[in-house]
């Protein structure tokens, strides 16, 4: 197995496969890793198992499509003494890297910021978001940007300044899609996943 993982230090340059020529989607995982997808009682997200279940049929029919998009893991490196700094159990990406897919580490809630991540994604391409920490999802670049219901989600938010009142990670999403798709960004439900990359 080929693993090409690009950060702010080094990075990997090869041929992509002729079935890339002219691809027009890039399929963006963030942070689908050990420690968020592990059981809540263990510190993963609230719904952990049932959006590893979705990503993983999503994940499935990207790579399965006759044009399959540009598949990219986003991994989050934390610091030293964190649940998923580098080399940790926690920091280890839950799905297998395949051939020609790509893993960025970042070290910043935007995967963006430090990283090479802006030259895998054509300023053209649409882009299909799946993943951890949903709240740190935003249109960028002027790319199309579809989210997955059902397959991003995010922790329960502790509120500091309302007497430490907990939101449900559920709510938290509802107000994270009502927010993004203002900002342009299209919602998808799972249902839609079967024509997701076919041609539209």
């Amino acid at each position: 197995m080929t693993r090409h993982p690009i950060d702010n230090h080094h990075s990997t340059h090869r041929q992509s496969p002729p079935s890339w020529l002219g691809a027009c989607r890039v399929l963006l995982l963030l942070d689908l890793q050990v420690n968020m997808l592990s059981s809540p009682e263990e510190g993963g997200v609230p719904s952990s198992k049932t959006v590893y279940r979705n990503i993983q049929h999503i994940l499935d029919r990207a790579r399965s499509a006759k044009q399959p998009p540009r598949i990219i893991h986003i991994r989050n490196s934390g610091e030293s003494g964190d649940p998923d700094a580098p080399n940790s159990p926690g920091w280890q990406l839950v799905f297998p890297i395949l051939e020609h897919e790509f893993v960025i580490d970042k070290l910043k809630n935007n995967a963006f910021s430090g990283t090479k991540l802006a030259e895998l994604i054509p300023r053209d391409a649409e882009l299909i978001v799946v993943g951890m920490q949903s709240d740190y999802c935003r249109k960028g670049r002027g790319n199309t940007v579809i989210l997955i219901k059902d397959a991003h989600t995010t922790y329960n938010r502790i509120e500091a300044w309302n007497g430490s009142m907990v939101t449900n990670a559920h709510d938290v999403e509802l107000e994270i899609e009502v927010e993004l798709e203002e900002a342009g960004v299209n919602l998808l439900c799972m249902s839609d996943v079967p024509h997701l990359f076919c041609d539209r």
